[in-house]
């Protein structure tokens, strides 16, 4: 299957969200997950399902991990396809069956060499697109990070540039758009004790 680049934590930029450029053909197995799910037979997959499976709307999907450090300030990193930073996380693989905490434990796994398994999820967010589908974005709260943690820290080369450190009040400086928002969001419920944010394009709703 031909995929063109793949990562949720840009926010705003339709370049950095999941595209698929291929023929879209519902394979047998993703018929019949879409079956199960409704709550059908794993065994319907007549033509007529599989047309209707094939036009449903799609919805992009991206998971991403919040880390900070002793005082706070979260970790960012620095993607070498794009200006602009970003969290550590990406593209669900939903279609292998991942789910949104496993895609963020993974991308996190990949592109700084920590492999820590995340606590609660901070926010979810629904972000419209001009040239794309929606895409809904899970952040999970990756912890603080000790230094021998932060020392261990290694970029996945072949996408990254660097990575630093940033308080909270330049958040917005290095992260325009609703993925700023997220973030911020994402830090008041740690700050506060509240539940999940539900939030569309970086803004909190209900």
């Amino acid at each position: 299957m031909n995929y063109g680049r793949l990562r949720e934590t840009v926010g705003d930029h339709p370049a950095q969200i999941p595209v698929r450029t291929g023929p879209r053909s519902p394979s047998r197995q993703r018929i019949r997950g879409a079956a199960r799910a409704a709550g059908y037979p794993s065994l319907v997959t007549t033509p007529d399902f599989a047309t209707y499976i094939a036009g449903l709307p799609r919805v992009l999907a991206g998971a991403a991990a919040l880390f900070r450090d002793a005082e706070g300030r979260v970790l960012l990193v620095e993607p070498n396809y794009r200006e602009g930073w970003a969290l550590p996380g990406g593209t669900i693989e939903s279609d292998d069956g991942e789910t949104p905490r496993q895609g963020a434990r993974r991308e996190t796994a990949e592109e700084i060499g920590l492999d820590i398994e995340l606590g609660r999820l901070l926010a979810v967010d629904w972000v419209h697109g001009t040239a794309r589908p929606p895409l809904v974005s899970y952040l999970y709260d990756g912890g603080v990070l000790d230094e021998d943690a932060i020392k261990s820290i290694r970029l996945q080369e072949e996408e990254l540039l660097s990575w630093r450190l940033v308080p909270r009040e330049e958040l917005t400086d290095y992260l325009p758009g609703s993925l700023g928002r997220r973030v911020l969001a994402a830090l008041d419920v740690l700050t506060d004790g509240s539940g999940t944010a539900e939030l569309e394009n970086g803004d909190r709703v209900g």
